[in-house]
């Protein structure tokens, strides 16, 4: 009954009207045009069903609620692995996701399982943007933070610097998540001269 009501706090109140389209028994199309046009129309439906998940998901995470994320990340996952395929790349950020939200309520070998689920996908996708890269390694930073492993967490958060930095730009914004976290480690460290630089570059 809990794990109903969760379900139901975090996605199905929003998704509900919009599961009976998608789920229900389509429509019986007699010409190729129709038939095509009707396969759109079901395309934009999951589209939006995915990203009112996802949506929905960060929210929760956001907020500091990572049981509610998970029920919403994993709708979205679902749908996301039917109309991409199971080992697409727009998998990857609802699997960095799920392993936040895991890692957030504790479940450390789940979100490993996610971690590895998006791992894998990145080394099979030889053109996967740096972007991406990056937003896995601040994954696994954040997972082997909560492990207690910093060593590795920094390792892990350079490289996140480095490719945010190829993608985007030495000054961007998507770089400084990254000098937070280390300037946190630092801090946590007592070495305060590199946390305070870090801190100053954010």
């Amino acid at each position: 009954v809990s794990h109903q009501k969760t379900d139901w706090i975090s996605i199905h109140s929003h998704i509900c009207h919009l599961l009976i389209p998608v789920l229900g028994p389509q429509p019986c199309f007699h010409s190729e045009k129709d038939r095509k046009h009707g396969k759109e129309q079901l395309l934009r439906k999951q589209e939006s069903l995915i990203a009112l998940a996802l949506s929905t998901a960060q929210g929760f995470v956001w907020e500091g609620k990572p049981l509610e994320a998970i029920p919403a990340a994993l709708q979205a996952l679902r749908f996301s692995s039917q109309v991409f395929g199971s080992g697409s790349v727009q998998l990857v950020p609802i699997y960095l996701l799920l392993a936040e939200a895991s890692t957030g309520a504790g479940r450390l070998r789940q979100a490993a399982k996610y971690l590895s689920q998006a791992q894998w996908i990145v080394l099979q996708t030889p053109d996967c943007s740096a972007a991406l890269q990056s937003k896995l390694h601040r994954g696994l930073a954040l997972f082997s933070i909560a492990e207690g492993n910093l060593d590795q967490a920094l390792y892990h958060l350079a490289n996140d610097v480095y490719l945010a930095t190829a993608e985007f730009g030495l000054n961007s914004v998507e770089v400084s998540g990254a000098y937070l976290n280390m300037a946190s480690i630092f801090f946590n460290q007592n070495k305060m001269d590199a946390a305070n630089s870090l801190y100053a570059e954010v």
